[in-house]
């Protein structure tokens, strides 16, 4: 196990959602009325994917019948800027709250986003729209996809520990949603429709000699590694294809097969590195990508779906937000209590490159 030494905290964690509500049968309903006459008599199977996807509903930052509607890239990037501040700006805030601090506590602003553009970028707006310090230094992330989440929080476990003095506020955000395309008919727009939504996670990083939040609204863990995996020759794997209509996703159906054969070398390799093996690590909190995607995390560890429930509970009611997705299951995992003191546990998470996010965390001992 691990010496104990002086390591970064995870002070608090915060999460936003957008006003309306999407129920899965509803979604399916709207991309029937849209492809259905488009689509093959084979093809009309492909439906199937929405009561497959694991997903009873979800958050949108536009009316469901707007999705209906034709786009394009500059009206959707407009509405990206407008609902991503507003949303960030309400993760921020309440991340704050939770640990008795204000925008001019913060030394350091991470910002991870890939469903938009921004010059100036996200962070800078945040930082106008709340009262930062003029000297917070900010490093906006963009194209992590999937893996953002997991990624920030690693950078933000760096920066702490180049500064063990500073605090460290990530947000993580994405408006999926906007990227659909209504007028793709094919697998790979389906098969997001049915999963992808919005959302944003905040998250709080001190240094190891920054004062303590208010004990109050601790989640008590300590960041002890972090580990960026890219594997070479899989730029097809995932991401976006851009066109005058927008963000078009690059799915490849390879995924599931890529987490049961690549998944379990990779995170022994790592926890070995830090002197743990995979049988003493008590909890894997996992973005959940899919149904598909948590299956085949729990055939490769060789884990009971009871050890995936939170993945698959914010997948049931959140949707795949992206990179705000892992924060999202790491606030219900603490919010249930499982992480005890000296419990080991693994954020993970998988996006374009193809790559791969880890980072181990420990319940501070009593």
């Amino acid at each position: 196990m691990i010496a104990p030494r002086a390591v970064p905290r995870l002070e608090a964690l915060a999460t936003a959602l957008p006003p309306h509500v999407v129920r899965q049968e509803d979604a399916r309903a709207l991309v029937t009325a849209l492809f259905e006459a488009r689509l093959s008599e084979d093809d009309r199977r492909l439906l199937a994917v929405f009561e497959n996807a694991g997903i009873a509903e979800r958050r949108v930052c536009m009316p469901l019948e707007w999705y209906g509607e034709d786009h394009d890239f500059g009206e959707r990037n407009d509405l990206y800027l407008r609902h991503a501040l507003a949303l960030a700006a309400e993760a921020a805030a309440g991340v704050l709250a939770r640990a008795g601090l204000t925008p001019a506590d913060v030394d350091h602003l991470v910002f991870v986003s890939s469903t938009g553009l921004a010059t100036p970028s996200l962070d800078a707006r945040l930082a106008n729209a709340l009262p930062f310090r003029g000297d917070i230094s900010r490093t906006p992330l963009w194209g992590l996809g999937c893996a953002g989440g997991a990624a920030g929080l690693a950078r933000a476990r760096d920066l702490a520990l180049a500064h063990p003095g500073s605090r460290v506020l990530l947000v993580a955000l994405e408006l999926c949603s906007l990227t659909f395309q209504r007028n793709e008919v094919t697998r790979r727009n389906l098969v997001a429709t049915s999963l992808f939504s919005d959302g944003a996670a905040a998250a709080l990083v001190v240094g190891a000699e920054a004062p303590p939040a208010a004990a109050a609204s601790r989640p008590a863990l300590e960041i002890l590694a972090a580990r960026s995996t890219l594997w070479r020759d899989t730029l097809d794997v995932m991401g976006w294809e851009v066109d005058a209509s927008g963000l078009h996703v690059v799915f490849s159906r390879d995924i599931p097969t890529i987490v049961r054969d690549w998944v379990r070398p990779n995170l022994e390799s790592f926890l070995a590195a830090q002197g743990l093996s995979l049988a003493a690590l008590e909890h894997l909190v996992a973005h959940p990508g899919g149904p598909k995607v948590l299956a085949a995390y729990a055939a490769a560890l060789g884990l009971e779906p009871s050890a995936l429930r939170h993945a698959a509970a914010v997948l049931s009611v959140c949707g795949n937000m992206s990179s705000p997705t892992c924060l999202f299951v790491l606030e219900r995992t603490l919010a249930a209590g499982d992480i005890h003191p000296g419990d080991s546990a693994v954020l993970a998470a998988l996006g374009p490159g193809f790559s791969s996010e880890l980072v181990l965390m420990r319940g501070v001992p009593a």
